[in-house]
């Protein structure tokens, strides 16, 4: 969703000694890295690591006339299987696939960069470190280095030839590892497997209801404001849905700074054990919750802890 507005951005600001003609082949690099999770047929099997859990997905992505095709399944633990097409995606649910609602399923690796390339320079600086092979191809390494301690490093992999990402990893404290995808068997182009296209998505029904997507789920304008929100993070959802175990909707709110995403979440005290103050973090997301007032209040992030609670003791409502 996010390396190729933190690149272009970040390595004009680098660059400042650079001339006129570098700056746009930097810029030029930077939108194909951007697009060529969509634009370029692949598959292959990627690992996904953070502390000592690993799991592994195997990723078919194809281009048709009628648009991109992408299937995503689990190789180990419990059977998950997910699909795209045009903005709509089906998830595999008791044998049978179902629409889920798109908005509350979040891009994954490797199309992990923005579409919009222009508001990731205020937020990070970004350099070219080298090169190095990824499953038998050559990358060009990219590092992202934010521009306050409220964000985390984020470290790619680019194939030099089709810009595809074939490693994504964020960084922490001491440049540690905090979560890692990594293509460890890769097919780019050529013949690849189509025959999943047509049962998993021509045949849906259109009409059925889609998941997760209940008559609440409306934008609205809640009144909650974030008074401490890190720069460059802007509101891209803000809306009441019921959520799998909550008798009443809850308000979600959504911010993003390009590259990482910031999300609250309000609902009515339940007084449930549950609803104790606590941190907890999963890779690079951390969770943080309260009680607020008559409300519990959960901010999900993919930021360092700090960020996350500096976020939710700043949450208020205006009264409107």
């Amino acid at each position: 969703m996010r390396l190729r507005a933190v690149f272009c951005g970040l390595l004009l600001a680098a660059a400042s000694s650079a001339s006129a003609g570098e700056r746009q082949d930097s810029l030029d690099w930077l939108k194909v890295v951007a697009f060529a999770a969509h634009q370029t047929d692949y598959s292959g099997i990627f690992v996904y690591q953070y502390d000592s859990h690993v799991e592994t997905s195997r990723i078919f992505h194809v281009v048709e006339a009628d648009g991109e095709y992408e299937k995503l399944e689990s190789l180990d633990g419990p059977k998950r299987e997910i699909v795209r097409h045009h903005g709509q995606v089906w998830c595999l649910i008791n044998h049978k696939m179902m629409q889920m609602d798109s908005q509350q399923v979040r891009n994954m690796f490797p199309a992990l960069l923005p579409e919009q390339l222009t508001a990731l320079s205020e937020n990070y600086h970004a350099r070219q470190v080298g090169t190095e092979r990824v499953a038998g191809y050559n990358t060009q390494v990219i590092i992202f280095n934010p521009r306050d301690n409220l964000r985390f490093i984020h470290k790619m992999w680019a194939h030099t030839d089709s810009g595809l990402l074939l490693k994504a990893a964020v960084l922490g404290d001491k440049n540690r590892v905090i979560e890692q995808y990594t293509f460890t068997q890769l097919q780019i182009g050529g013949d690849i497997e189509r025959s999943w296209i047509g049962e998993a998505i021509r045949n849906h029904e259109p009409s059925a209801p889609i998941l997760g997507q209940a008559k609440s789920s409306i934008p609205v304008n809640s009144g909650w404001v974030v008074d401490a929100l890190p720069a460059g993070f802007k509101k891209t959802m803000e809306i009441e849905r019921q959520m799998r175990g909550r008798p009443e909707p809850v308000t979600q709110i959504v911010y993003s700074d390009g590259l990482s995403a910031i999300s609250i979440f309000i609902e009515p005290d339940d007084g449930d054990e549950d609803s104790k103050d606590g941190l907890i973090s999963r890779g690079a997301v951390n969770l943080h919750h309260k009680v607020v007032g008559k409300h519990l209040i959960t901010v999900v992030g993919e930021v360092p802890p700090r960020a996350v609670i500096q976020v939710l003791d700043s949450i208020r409502h205006n009264g409107k």
